[in-house]
């Protein structure tokens, strides 16, 4: 399978995982979509040398992927071009912050050590929240809780039709290699002289490809904003998930969990 085709089947799979009948996708998207932002911001906030109260953080993917029935194996792979970008971040931090701050044991850690390892799990804790929020709210619903929250329609419609044509340009992009592969069979790749040739064939044929699909939204009464289908109830169950979440992130952010816990043992 080439790379073309792998990205499509991985974005169908997102789609695919995005529709199923679990108890976190028949959650309200406004509800997913606030806590989820809500996570990312108390996440963030953590001083970059507390790394016993980040850990505690890791609760909440811990226990989307248990009782959600996410399998954390195929999110690994998925992003696994992500997360050592996300790694990066704060790698030169040991160079610049060298003052000894804590010991584990014998072992001196600095502060730039300890502020690289925070900024590191930081960023593959936000980046897993908001791959939970994907894997289980389609675009569609998402685009919609969007505009509960009166954010601008051209702001999400534009997001909308990015994700949604993703695969209609990944498509054309492997129609174009298919038949230069054709034409020059036994060639590794594609040759750098015809690099811009190809880019301008793809962006003629996408931007056909854009005007038929505008027109078509058109006839089908597309007036500057889609329908994102019937309006979603709040229930009991959205409400009850979105109060006991906000009450557990404000405690994990505000309440040494670990010190408390690892006390207890040692009493």
């Amino acid at each position: 399978m080439s790379k073309i085709n792998q990205a499509i089947y991985e974005i169908q799979s997102l789609d695919t995982l995005a529709n199923e009948n679990r108890w976190v996708n028949r959650l309200h998207p406004l509800v997913k979509l606030w806590v989820t932002i809500l996570y990312i911001g108390i996440t963030v906030s953590f001083p970059k040398y507390n790394l016993s109260g980040l850990l505690v953080m890791a609760v909440y993917p811990v226990i989307l992927f248990v009782v959600g029935e996410i399998s954390f194996k195929d999110s690994v792979r998925r992003l696994r071009l992500v997360l050592p970008v996300v790694c990066v971040v704060g790698i030169f931090n040991p160079l610049f912050d060298k003052d000894i701050v804590t010991h584990f044991g014998s072992l001196a850690v600095s502060g730039g050590v300890l502020s690289m390892i925070t900024l590191m799990l930081k960023g593959i804790l936000t980046v897993l929240a908001g791959y939970l929020l994907i894997v289980s709210t389609t675009i569609e619903k998402i685009c919609y809780a969007l505009r509960l929250l009166h954010l601008p329609k051209l702001f999400v419609t534009q997001v909308l039709l990015i994700y949604r044509y993703l695969s209609v340009l990944l498509a054309e992009a492997n129609r174009v290699t298919q038949a230069y592969a054709l034409r020059a069979p036994g060639q590794k790749g594609v040759h750098f002289k015809v690099w811009g040739s190809l880019a301008g064939q793809l962006l003629l044929r996408s931007m056909d490809r854009a005007e038929n699909l505008y027109e078509s939204m058109c006839l089908r009464g597309y007036e500057g904003e889609f329908y994102y289908g019937s309006r979603i109830k709040l229930r009991v169950a959205d409400m009850g998930y979105l109060l006991v979440w906000t009450a557990a992130f404000l405690v994990l952010r505000f309440f040494p969990v670990l010190e408390v816990i690892g006390g207890s043992f040692v009493a």
